[in-house]
């Protein structure tokens, strides 16, 4: 299937930062007097070093044209860095991005991974500020969160010779 090449002037240039937003996808479908653009089919979001990946996207705009939020759905992967410099990774299968608040929303089966210092989370809904560095994380059906850290292993100092 032919992948399309989407630059939507109007509804996409207009992102914090004046940073380009880029979407590849397999179709395209927008109505924009309700500000809504649907990507399907091997969706592909790149905006300066983030990336986020989907069977579907969907953004929604508001009367300017700049986007408020964006959805998706379907497999989706991620890869985020954050205003404080963290570095992210993972997987879901629903994300939300909220630009506005600089918010990234992740449900069902999340695995994120902060890549700079391996720590990782597991859960059914995960929630990173990219402004605040504030995280939290829940999880359904009294299933536990799961959360790893990578510890250094300090050497233990020489113990002093008794007198």
């Amino acid at each position: 299937m032919i992948r399309f090449f989407i630059f939507i002037a109007p509804v996409i240039f207009s992102l914090l930062h004046a940073e380009e937003l880029k979407v590849i996808s397999d179709s395209f479908k927008a109505d924009q007097q309700k500000g809504v653009s649907v990507f399907t089919g091997n969706v592909k979001v790149t905006k300066g070093a983030d990336e986020l990946n989907a069977s579907k996207v969907t953004i929604y705009t508001d009367k300017a044209n700049k986007p408020t939020k964006y959805f998706a759905e379907g497999d989706v992967s991620f890869y985020i860095l954050t205003e404080l410099g963290e570095k992210y990774k993972g997987k879901s299968q629903t994300a939300i991005y909220l630009p506005n608040e600089s918010e990234y929303q992740f449900f069902k089966k999340v695995d994120l991974i902060r890549i700079d210092d391996y720590r990782r989370v597991k859960g059914d809904k995960v929630v990173v500020n990219t402004v605040h560095g504030h995280a939290s994380a829940e999880s359904d059906n009294n299933e536990p969160v799961v959360m790893t850290f990578t510890l250094e292993d300090k050497k233990s100092k020489p113990k002093s010779p008794a007198k």
